[in-house]
């Protein structure tokens, strides 16, 4: 729980360097990262404009069995979103759908907003 608060901390404050820093830590210390950890860590990456981390750490939580949800993958389209990425914003609309994950407003509109750019 205080790594997350911690996490969630840098990301509030644009530093996201030190929210990936955290979740690296995490994994040294055999810590348990749960979706609310990578999705703080991913909504970091997208507040600090680093749509590649995102996706990587959106990969990770599949590698690591972890659920990714609405959020993870809003904030992953976010990412994409601020980095002129498009394609992949799309890309992760389909994985949504294949997956069965409930794509809501906040989806659609960050899907909309990264293909106009």
């Amino acid at each position: 729980i205080v790594y997350n608060a911690c996490i969630s901390a840098c990301e509030k404050a644009g530093q996201w360097q030190h929210a990936l820093e955290l979740l690296n830590e995490m994994a040294g210390y055999s810590v348990q990262r749960s979706s609310i950890t990578y999705n703080a860590s991913i909504s970091a990456c997208e507040k600090g404009h680093q749509w590649e981390r995102a996706l990587t750490i959106l990969s990770e939580m599949e590698i690591s069995k972890v659920g990714r949800c609405a959020i993870s993958y809003n904030a992953s389209i976010a990412a994409c979103q601020h980095g002129g990425q498009w394609q992949h914003a799309v890309r992760l609309l389909a994985d949504m759908m294949i997956s069965r994950v409930v794509r809501d407003a906040i989806t659609y509109n960050a899907l909309v907003v990264a293909c106009e750019k």
